[in-house]
């Protein structure tokens, strides 16, 4: 967990909450940390956007249980939720009550399956999260209209084989039929590793901390 320098009296501060992808599971607290965590740590971007960010570990084999292709089509049932996604909104209420957080500005980013896990507990948990950040993930787009009164910004590399970027495509279609604040990023030439682009987008973090629930 990355803490604001400073905790000022009677401030409240951002959480962001960071969703690794399957090459960073397991159990040594220190690999889900191999993309992003650089991107808030900069001594720059932690002074002009002081914020808690916490970085969890999926031990399992992905944050939501099943993952196949049936579950992102159109019309699919609602998957069970699983009990690391449990966890990890169990997790975000310990840090509620533990830590002067702006109720306002929670965030949360994630990448690949991580990206998935961030697409579903948005949809589940809407009124928890301002905004979302969806890196080269999936969703089935149905669900997307509980999720409308969250912004987002998605990024996706075209040339993904691994995750379509078809699937980024369609949850912007979705999210901007809703009327949700949505911006959609695609890289051309780009395969599955986009998030380091995407990290490098100047953009990315002055649109994430100015999100608010009001």
């Amino acid at each position: 967990m990355l803490s604001p320098e400073k905790i000022e009296e009677g401030a409240r501060y951002p959480l962001v909450i960071f969703l690794h992808g399957s090459g960073e599971r397991g159990t040594d607290n220190e690999s889900q940390l191999a993309h992003g965590a650089s991107l808030f740590s900069n001594p720059v971007n932690a002074s002009r956007y002081p914020a808690y960010v916490v970085f969890p570990q999926c031990k399992e084999k992905t944050w939501t249980g099943r993952v196949d292709e049936s579950i992102f089509m159109p019309g699919a049932g609602l998957p069970d939720e699983s009990r690391t996604e449990e966890l990890v909104v169990r997790l975000v209420d310990d840090l509620i009550r533990s830590y002067p957080i702006d109720l306002d500005r929670i965030y949360i980013v994630g990448i690949s399956m991580g990206a998935i896990a961030t697409y579903d507990l948005v949809c589940r948990y809407p009124s928890l999260f301002a905004a979302a950040v969806p890196i080269c993930g999936a969703v089935n787009p149905d669900r997307l209209e509980a999720a409308k009164n969250v912004s987002f910004m998605i990024f996706h590399g075209e040339e993904d084989d691994e995750i379509p970027s078809i699937c980024s495509r369609e949850a912007y279609r979705a999210l901007h039929s809703a009327g949700a604040d949505v911006d959609y990023v695609e890289f051309a030439g780009t395969d599955h590793d986009c998030w380091t682009l995407a990290f490098n987008t100047p953009a990315l973090l002055p649109w994430l901390f100015a999100q608010t629930k009001d």
